[in-house]
């Protein structure tokens, strides 16, 4: 991996505000990535980084342009190893907290504050963005996507979480990188690096009993011309699942 970036932050120290970085991945997003970073605003976080999965377009020239750093791998490696990457070099360069987001403009940076309130102010370890509570929005979303990320993966989840749930698979999420100290929480398993990751995460907060809480987000998919999704059909839901299965059974840790 190649970092560029400013000069580390210091480590945390006791009775300082917590310090936030923010980092939406990438791979292939130059018609998009602008208008991402575009829509931050900057006093709501302390860096913003941007992971650069392998991206062979023009994604690092519209990233440089705005003078944001990058994380970048020489080559795609999926989402799950860039939130691990992620969180790591948040770690080593003194981070309390990371916000993941997408880079194809479907997150809105500008409700970065929504996950960061209830860590700073009431004690919790994990945000999840929902596009389905009240005051939240999925736009125009066809409906077999609606039915997959409304109902079916939630209902699983809940059902294997024992709690209610409205969105498990948004990605748009505020994590205290403290929860990551517990070694029940394995990231580094080679099975996670792909839309695993997320939802791995989302269940051992869960049930190894952080703090964890839903906050009303946006998630708007962009148009069809510049690129709907990456996700491919069958293997990126599969991906996506095979965590409930995995961890609901016991067969993975």
């Amino acid at each position: 991996m190649n970092a560029t970036s400013p000069q580390p932050v210091p480590k945390s120290t006791p009775g300082r505000p917590l310090r936030v970085l923010a980092v939406p991945i990438a791979f292939n997003e130059e018609k998009k990535i602008g208008s991402v970073l575009d829509r931050f605003n900057r006093p709501d976080v302390d860096e913003i980084l941007v992971f650069d999965d392998g991206s062979t377009d023009g994604t690092a020239d519209a990233i440089r342009a705005r003078g944001i750093g990058t994380i970048r791998s020489e080559k795609k490696c999926g989402v799950g190893n860039a939130i691990r990457t992620v969180y790591r070099y948040g770690r080593e360069h003194g981070f309390d907290v990371v916000v993941i987001l997408a880079g194809n403009d479907k997150d809105r940076p500008q409700e970065i504050p929504r996950l960061l309130q209830p860590i700073r102010d009431d004690g919790y370890d994990l945000i999840q963005g929902s596009r389905y509570l009240p005051g939240g929005d999925y736009g125009n979303m066809p409906i077999y996507r609606r039915l997959a990320t409304q109902f079916l993966h939630p209902l699983l989840f809940s059902l294997i979480t024992r709690r209610r749930i409205t969105d498990s698979t948004n990605g748009f999420r505020a994590l205290r990188l403290s929860l990551l100290d517990d070694p029940r929480l394995d990231l580094d398993q080679s099975w996670l690096n792909q839309y695993e990751l997320e939802p791995y995460l989302y269940f051992k907060a869960i049930r190894t009993g952080y703090k964890v809480k839903e906050v009303p987000v946006t998630k708007i998919y962009p148009a069809h011309e510049l690129g709907y999704t990456k996700m491919k059909p069958f293997s990126g839901w599969w991906s996506i699942l095979r965590p409930l299965f995995y961890l609901g059974l016991g067969l993975k840790k």
